[in-house]
């Protein structure tokens, strides 16, 4: 991993200009957003979409359930040392060409300039729409949590409480959503304030949690339940010890995602071609400190799974809340202290879908700026302060559409949900894809270089995220019914035909890949 140097003058954006806006320009744009953002705001953005007590707590049922502690502790390790190998890839390509359009910019730039329409147009479908179900998937979370939050605060499952409709529960993630978009109206310089205190209070958080949690409790497991007890009780009909663990990843590679966001937000970071690399190497190896703090914190206080897992508990089967709620319940009398404790994780959760809005409708503008979208002279204007505000507007629209088909079936917004995860990572192996094959000779690093180790790690980043695909396409209980299928490859497959025929259908014709808006 090395850091190239250029003459004084020009080092902040080689090669070419010595100015950041004189590197867009030479990528093909000038500048429309305000650069505002330091490297610690840029990190503070793709922290805050990570968000480890977004995805921890989200799918900790998940960690639980398929084996369990020795899973969720030594997996996030699994998972974080592919992970990192992605985000190097990535940071090296951030490096060469730092726009807000990232990956699908990427892509057309390093597959050549027969497939450079095509590769961009994929991968910027994936992209844009895993980005979409991202936050989608990430309101509506919160919106479920502040149904189990007003459950416990009413009496709990068992004490008579209030569980919200699926109604409530979707009017809910809108509310949600609606603030969001209000607060991505604001000037970047809003942003950025907003976004390092996101990044705080996910440190904080995750701090106070993984202390206070096992020093209240009144018992605690032992470090070798903690670090070697397997789990293999679970009521998905699943036996095969690796299978298990293959199914436990989950939980860490859903967390260990968003980091794309530091290179859809170059556009308003100085010196761009440094800050957005730092941000996404940053990001991914705090995170995995952080996270893992947080799963040990939690699972020390762990003892009866069956129970926590069971919709009988106070918290109907949210297992995290079921912790917080007992911990505290067993030492004072009251799960009071739960509460607050969920509250934590709620406000960590509000923070990393505004960031995630701020990032998807970035992406949302570079698309539409190259004309990739339908209607995209409207998505791509910005208004006095320097905000894509159509972007950001229609972003919240289709992430409120994406979570309607949870009204009908939860099974079906899942699928949806699926499409987070594993749209996303196949849009960050198109272009590291490209780089070690088609361009595999005529790349030229930025600042950030991994050198000699490039291909290496880039090939070791595509075959991750290859068996991330295939792992989680697999079925997760058994007998396989409409009920319990994994929807996951009918809804990639779905997408991925989708993106295909409008290819074929139109955008061959006119889409010709990202295009210059410096006029004549």
């Amino acid at each position: 991993m090395t850091w190239n140097t250029y003459p004084r003058g020009v080092a902040d954006d080689a090669p070419g200009g010595g100015t950041d806006h004189g590197r867009l320009r030479e990528l093909g744009y000038k500048q429309e957003l305000k650069r505002h953002l330091s490297a610690l705001s840029n990190f503070s953005i793709s922290f805050s979409v990570i968000s480890v007590l977004t995805g921890v707590t989200t799918l900790y049922n998940t960690g639980l359930a398929f084996g369990g502690p020795a899973t969720m502790t030594l997996g996030w390790f699994v998972a974080g040392a592919f992970t990192m190998a992605v985000g190097l890839s990535m940071a090296e390509i951030c490096s060469a060409f730092p726009t807000s359009g990232g990956l699908y910019y990427w892509s057309a730039r390093l597959s050549g300039d027969r497939w450079a329409p095509f590769a961009s147009w994929i991968t910027g479908w994936f992209n844009i729409v895993g980005q979409w179900a991202g936050t989608a998937s990430i309101d509506f979370s919160l919106a479920q949590l502040i149904q189990v939050i007003v459950l416990l605060s009413t009496g709990g499952n068992n004490g008579g409480g209030y569980l919200a409709s699926k109604y409530v529960v979707f009017a809910f993630h809108a509310m949600i959503l609606l603030s969001h978009a209000t607060i991505n109206s604001l000037s970047i310089t809003w942003l950025s304030f907003f976004g390092q205190l996101s990044a705080v209070w996910n440190m904080l958080g995750v701090f106070v949690l993984m202390i206070a949690v096992p020093v209240v409790a009144t018992e605690r497991a032992n470090a070798k339940f903690v670090f070697t007890h397997f789990n293999t009780d679970n009521s998905a009909g699943i036996h095969s010890n690796i299978y298990i663990f293959v199914l436990g990843l989950l939980m860490s590679q859903y967390t260990l995602s968003g980091y794309d966001a530091s290179a859809h937000m170059t556009e308003e970071t100085k010196h761009a071609d440094r800050n957005g690399p730092i941000g996404i190497i940053s990001a991914i190896g705090i995170s995995l400190v952080v996270g893992w703090g947080y799963i040990l914190g939690i699972t020390f206080a762990v003892k009866d799974i069956p129970y926590l897992l069971s919709p009988d508990n106070d918290a109907g089967g949210y297992a995290i809340a079921e912790v917080f709620y007992l911990t505290f319940k067993s030492r004072y009398g009251n799960g009071v202290g739960g509460i607050i404790c969920l509250w934590i994780v709620a406000i960590a959760i509000y923070f990393c879908g505004m960031s995630s809005m701020t990032s998807n409708s970035r992406m949302t503008y570079a698309f539409s700026r190259d004309g990739a979208m339908p209607l995209s002279s409207v998505w791509h204007k910005v208004n006095k302060q320097e905000v894509p505000i159509n972007a950001v507007w229609l972003s919240a629209f289709i992430s409120i559409c994406m979570a309607l088909p949870s009204l009908g079936s939860l099974v079906a917004f899942q699928a949806m949900a699926s499409v987070a995860t594993t749209a996303v990572y196949i849009a960050y192996a198109l272009p590291i894809l490209f780089r070690v094959t088609l361009a595999h000779k005529s790349f030229v690093p930025g600042p950030f270089s991994l050198g000699r180790y490039s291909v290496l790690v880039g090939w070791i980043a595509v075959l991750w995220v290859v068996t991330i695909t295939v792992l989680f396409s697999l079925p997760v209980s058994y007998p396989v019914t409409k009920d319990t299928l994994n929807y996951t490859p009918v809804a990639v497959g779905g997408l991925f035909t989708l993106i295909l025929l409008s290819w074929i259908i139109r955008a061959r014709y006119r889409f010709k890949g990202p295009v210059t808006n410096l006029g004549g």
